[in-house]
C-alpha cells in the first residue's frame, strides 16, 4: 500500500486577485468573450434553455479551452445566452471563480476534486465509486453539482520517448525511480509549476515511490512546452504528461506504466453551482450525451487538432458537435 500522501490546504484567492486573474486574456480563448451562435441539433430535441443566460468557464490547457468552446456553443444550440471566460490560470483560479459566481460552470476531473477540494489523500480505484462520492460530497458541502461524467481518463502520467525509455530499461515508475536514485541526471525532469505542487502531483508521486529528483535535474516550465522538451531531450529526459494529449502517440512518446497505482482517475465532468442548476434543470438532458462521446481517443484527436495543426479550440469544438449530431452544421 503506498504511503498517504500529507495534504497543503489550499487557499481561497482574494476577490482582489481573482478579478484580475479573469481580467487576463489567455492564450486560445479570450476572457469575458462571447462565441460564435449554434444552430439545433440533437440536443435540442431534449432540451430547452431559452431565456438562461450562462456563463462559462475553463483552466487554460488546450483540453479546457476546446470543453469551454464545447460547452458555449451546446448552450446556444438550446437557446441560452452565453458568455465565455476560458482560459483561467489554474485549478484554483478556475474553482473559485465557480464558487463565487464569477462563472456557472467549468469541465472538471474527479481525480481533482476528490484529492484537491474535499480534502481526501487516496484516490479511489474504481472511477464510477470516486466520482459518485465526489459527486455526493461537493454538493452536500459546497453546493457544487456534478453532471454525467465522461468515460476518458485525463490522468497525470510520466512519459520519455519511447527509444529513450528502452535505452534506459525504464517502463515503469518502480524502474523511473530506481534509476532516479542510482543515477539522477539520466532522470531528469520536466514538469509545470502546478504539478510541482500538487499533492496528486510530483510530492505524492516521490512519496510514493520513494525517490526525489535534485533541482539540478527537475526544470520547471509551461506543461504545453514539456511534450517537446521530452521528444528532443532538451532539458529533461522525462516529463509530466496528460494521457488525452494528442502529443504523446504524435512524438512517439511513451507512458511509464504506474505500477503502484499512485495517480488518481480523473474523469472530466461539467461542474454547475447548485442554484444554477435549479434553475436549469435541462442542463443534465444537453451534457449527458457530450460526456459520453468524450472518450480518451476522442480528446486526443481534439487536443492534436489544437496542439499539432493549429487549429483553433472553437472551429475544433464546432466541428466536432456538428460531426455528432448534436448541432446544426
Amino acid at each position: 500500500m503506498r504511503p498517504l500522501i500529507r495534504r497543503r490546504p489550499t487557499p481561497a484567492l482574494p476577490a482582489a486577485a481573482l478579478s484580475a486573474v479573469l481580467a487576463v486574456t489567455a492564450a486560445g480563448c479570450s476572457l469575458e468573450s462571447s462565441g460564435g451562435d449554434a444552430d439545433p441539433g440533437s440536443l435540442a430535441e431534449h432540451a430547452s434553455l431559452e431565456g438562461a443566460s450562462l456563463t462559462v468557464g475553463s483552466k487554460e490547457f488546450t483540453e479546457q479551452l476546446v470543453l469551454c468552446q464545447v460547452t458555449g456553443l451546446a448552450l446556444r444550440s438550446v437557446g441560452a445566452e452565453v458568455s465565455e471566460e476560458c482560459g483561467l490560470q489554474g485549478s484554483n483560479t478556475t474553482r473559485s471563480a465557480l464558487e463565487s459566481g464569477d462563472i456557472d460552470m467549468y469541465w472538471e476531473y474527479t481525480g481533482t476534486a476528490w484529492i484537491n477540494y474535499l480534502g481526501h489523500t487516496d484516490p479511489i480505484g474504481d472511477p464510477a465509486e470516486q466520482y459518485a462520492r465526489a459527486a455526493e460530497q461537493d454538493l452536500s458541502e459546497n453546493d457544487v453539482r456534478w453532471l454525467a461524467p465522461a468515460p476518458a481518463n485525463n490522468t497525470y502520467a510520466i512519459v520519455a520517448l519511447a527509444d529513450r525509455a528502452e535505452e534506459l530499461g525504464v517502463s515503469t515508475l518502480s524502474e523511473y525511480a530506481a534509476l532516479v536514485r542510482q543515477e539522477p541526471s539520466a532522470g531528469s525532469l520536466c514538469v509545470a509549476a502546478e504539478f510541482a505542487g500538487r499533492d496528486d502531483g510530483l510530492p505524492g508521486l516521490q512519496d510514493a515511490y520513494g525517490f526525489e529528483v535534485p533541482d539540478g535535474d527537475l526544470a520547471t516550465m509551461a506543461a504545453g512546452a514539456i511534450y517537446e522538451a521530452v521528444a528532443g531531450g532538451d532539458p529533461c529526459a522525462f516529463g509530466e504528461a496528460a494521457t488525452t494529449d494528442g502529443r504523446i502517440p504524435a512524438l512517439g512518446l511513451t507512458v511509464l506504466e504506474d505500477d503502484e497505482g499512485f495517480f488518481p482517475v480523473y474523469n472530466p465532468a461539467l461542474t454547475v453551482r447548485e442554484s444554477v442548476y435549479a434553475e436549469n434543470p435541462d442542463l443534465a438532458a444537453v451534457f449527458e450525451p457530450i460526456a459520453a462521446a468524450l472518450t480518451d481517443a476522442e480528446l486526443q484527436d481534439l487536443n492534436a487538432q489544437v496542439d499539432l495543426d493549429g487549429l483553433d479550440p472553437e472551429d475544433v469544438a464546432r466541428d466536432w458537435l456538428v460531426a455528432q449530431g448534436f448541432i446544426g452544421g
